[in-house]
């Protein structure tokens, strides 16, 4: 046999490198390797990669800063399907980094990523690429990407995989996606607004049909916060004129009326905000006359504060200078919502329905309906507000409801007029101007007057008046209509009666009032002894029976039953205090009614007590009627005509003025002997001779010093044993008792006079009279003259203010 031979092993190929088998322990070096063009190695690094990026954040922002983002997404569209399967799964784990999220939309991977999404591919695929893309959805640019790359229609598709993970990462990617949906309509709604606010913009957007689209869409959403801003969109464009304008064309009104009933609070708030805005348009006031108040009334009545803050407002803007919509709000029942809005914790909603009360109040009917809600009552909390816009409203709304008696009745009972007058104080012009306002309103008659001035209103007024920069022409009137009710206070303050102010019965001389005294009422001085001071003149053409000196609320008060069965314990008779029968002067045919002080005092201190525990009670019954139904009002009526009729008969006075039947004579006889002659000048003469002879006749000049009136007054003093003189009983008057005379009984018979004070027990009349010389004349006015009327010296005689001014101030 032959020997084998042994085969020689042939060497590898020169050119082939040996397979080589790398164990790293470096991520930097497996990065490295992402680069590689070997399939095998680009899907060992990828799974290598994805392990180390499991293991916690840390690895993941590694992973960014050595570079391997951007290898990675370039494998995402790699031919093999392993190596694109593996750089899905990194990117999966990856998405959940927010850097590298950063990362990801600066290279724009999410098209890549929604392709792995493909019916074809395998489920590991469908996991990792639907886990990244939900990773990414939580953020908006990523949200408009995914969109603009159709990924919302795969996802859906992936509902129905088998899989479990890729159900929940595809639900959380289509949540996240939906959810930025509504953001989007709400930037834009933000973006469309302010583009409204501008006129060219809004009217191209009309032109294109947008406006329309807007309205419609607020309208019929869905979705309450959107319609809420859509709202305020439409909100923002009408404050401008123009826009307002466009908007009604575009019937943005029947909107708002549907946008009124919506469930959420905050698109009643924006849609009563758009009314505000709107009702500066008169077409949009037009519109609601008819429809959309009682919805808005509705809104009053809401627990959101916010709510009912923009109803007010609405209602404000509405009803301001337009009594048809002032109307329609009242037969909403507007009223009483309104008056239960001035308690509530609001400032604003306070103040607009403040002002809805005030336009309603320019009507009668509704102003006499309003203060059947007790509103002066409810009025005190506003007026105590340290808001000073509240304040201005309030006192606004005083200003317009106190111009019937009644409604000051009632301010004065509940305790209104110290707010007011508190006001008149503020530094803010708008709140010290309505509030002169509502004093001058309130002033309008004596009562309120007299209260007024008992608080100090004039001090403030004449403060506020000396003052160029706080003073104001509603500070001024409230100042002289005050005084002009309270014609006693005005004569002792400025000296001064013009020939408007008709001397009332009931008016006193005290003499000229220091500065910073206060002037007692006659009852007060009433009250005090004889005294060696000057003597109060009293005039009064009343009968005693007639004038007890209480107010209207205060008969009112005292004519509970309580009152009258504390007569009949006391065994008072019908008489009263002061009566005819208690003392009778001495004077022949003059009864005087002022009785003993000492007792006056006594019963006052007796009855103070009682009198307070029942007005209380009369207050009550007073206002028991407001706000109540026709047929309990008519029912009460008759109960107070019933109490007043007691009053009447009630003899429990506790002063009544004096009676003064000269001074009544008095009248009787120049009303049928001066009244009749028609000459004015003749007149005057009559009227100033007949005076003179009632008050001791005419008196030498120089003889000026014998005529002993003081001593005269004093013996009636003493006689009346008051310090109170009814001017009838005066026989010998110097200058200032000739001068009130005067005034008083030409008043009675027209003449126009005014009564001036002077120095040293001086006064004087002036009237105006037509020059002799102008009498006639062709072609020229009647110019009227001021004349002095002499009272002591020669009575009836004339003397001109200008030219003779100096010659009769000689003897002044």
């Amino acid at each position: 046999m032959g020997k084998k031979i042994k085969k020689e092993v042939e060497p590898p190929p020169k050119d082939v490198f040996d397979p080589l088998t790398i164990e790293s322990k470096k991520a930097a070096t497996v990065v490295l390797m992402l680069n590689s063009t070997e399939e095998e190695i680009l899907a060992k690094a990828c799974e290598a990669i994805y392990k180390f990026a499991l293991k916690g954040e840390e690895n993941k922002t590694t992973l960014l800063e050595l570079g391997a983002v951007e290898p990675l997404t370039k494998l995402l569209t790699h031919e093999d399907k392993i190596v694109r399967r593996n750089a899905t799964m990194v990117f999966g784990i990856l998405a959940s980094n927010n850097d590298v999220k950063k990362s990801l939309r600066e290279l724009d991977i999410l098209n890549a990523i929604i392709a792995q999404l493909a019916p074809e591919e395998e489920v590991v695929i469908h996991e990792f690429a639907s886990l990244c893309l939900a990773n990414m959805s939580v953020e908006y640019t990523s949200k408009v990407q995914i969109f603009e790359y159709g990924g919302l229609e795969p996802l859906i598709r992936l509902l129905g995989s088998p899989d479990p993970d890729v159900k929940k990462n595809s639900i959380e990617c289509i949540y996240n996606l939906v959810q930025e949906f509504n953001d989007l309509h709400i930037e834009a709604l933000a973006v469309l607004a302010n583009c409204l606010e501008d006129l060219d913009t809004m009217q191209q957007l009309q032109q294109a049909g947008g406006l329309r689209k807007l309205l419609a869409f607020a309208e019929n959403t869905t979705f309450p916060d959107i319609q809420k801003n859509a709202t305020k969109a439409i909100a923002r464009a009408a404050y401008d004129p123009e826009t307002r304008k466009i908007l009604h064309e575009q019937g943005v009104e029947k909107c708002l009326i549907n946008l009124l009933g919506a469930e959420n609070d905050g698109t009643k708030v924006a849609a009563a905000e758009v009314i505000s805005a709107m009702s500066e348009n008169l077409a949009t006031k037009e519109f609601f006359n008819t429809q959309g108040i009682p919805q808005i009334v509705q809104l009053l009545k809401s627990e959101n504060d916010d709510v009912k803050e923009g109803a007010s407002l609405a209602l404000a803007n509405l009803t301001t200078a337009n009594q048809t919509n002032a109307i329609a709000a009242a037969e909403a029942g507007a009223i009483e919502s309104l008056i239960n809005t001035l308690s509530c914790n609001r400032d604003n909603a306070i103040a607009n329905a403040a002002t809805v009360l005030t336009n309603m109040a320019t009507q009668e009917a509704l102003r006499l309906a309003i203060q059947n809600f007790d509103i002066m009552r409810a009025l005190i909390h506003p007026l105590n507000s340290s808001n000073t816009l509240v304040q201005s409203k309030a006192a606004l709304t005083v200003a317009a409801l106190a111009c019937d008696a009644e409604a000051r009745i009632e301010l004065r009972h509940a305790g209104g007029l110290e707010p007011l007058v508190e006001l008149l104080h503020s530094n803010n012009d708008e709140v010290r101007r309505h509030a002169s306002w509502a004093v001058m309103v309130c002033a309008s008659d004596e009562p309120t007057s007299i209260e007024l001035c008992k608080i100090g209103v004039l001090d403030v007024l004449e403060e506020i008046n000396q003052s160029m920069r706080r003073k104001n022409n509603f500070s001024e009137a409230a100042y002289n209509r005050l005084l002009n009710n309270n014609l006693s206070l005005k004569y002792c303050q400025t000296g001064y009666l013009s020939s408007n102010n008709m001397i009332p019965d009931g008016f006193y001389d005290a003499g000229r009032m220091s500065p910073g005294t206060k002037l007692l009422s006659l009852k007060e001085f009433a009250l005090q002894e004889p005294n060696d001071r000057r003597a109060i003149i009293l005039i009064n053409s009343k009968p005693y029976s007639a004038y007890p000196t209480y107010t209207t609320e205060e008969k009112f008060s005292d004519s509970v039953s309580g009152r009258s069965s504390s007569l009949q314990r006391r065994g008072r008779t019908s008489a009263g205090v002061g009566s005819p029968t208690d003392e009778k002067a001495d004077v022949p045919g003059q009864t005087v009614a002022v009785g003993s002080k000492t007792a006056l005092k006594e019963r006052a201190s007796r009855d103070h007590q009682e009198q307070r525990l029942t007005s209380r009670r009369t207050q009550s019954i007073f206002r028991k009627g407001k706000g109540k139904k026709e047929e309990e009002k008519n029912k009460e009526e008759e109960e107070a005509a019933a109490l007043a009729k007691i009053v009447e008969s009630s003899a429990d006075k506790e002063w009544c003025l004096p009676s003064d039947n000269d001074f009544c004579n008095y009248i009787t006889e120049v009303s049928k002997t001066i009244l009749p002659i028609t000459d004015l000048k003749a007149q005057i003469e009559a009227l100033a001779n007949f005076v003179a002879g009632k008050m001791g006749g005419p008196i030498s000049k120089k003889l000026l010093h014998e005529f002993k009136w003081e001593l005269h007054i004093s013996e009636v003093k003493f006689q009346l044993k008051s310090n109170i003189i009814p001017i009838g009983y005066i026989k010998k008057g110097t200058f200032y008792h000739r001068a009130l005379l005067f005034k008083a009984l030409a008043d009675k018979i027209g003449i126009g006079a005014t009564l001036v004070r002077g120095e040293y027990n001086r006064a004087w009349n002036e009237v105006k009279l037509v020059e002799e010389s102008y009498k006639g004349v062709t072609g020229l006015l009647p110019r009227p003259e001021e004349f002095i009327i002499d009272l002591m010296f020669e009575p009836g005689a004339l003397l001109k203010t200008r030219s003779q001014e100096a010659e009769f101030y000689k003897f002044l």
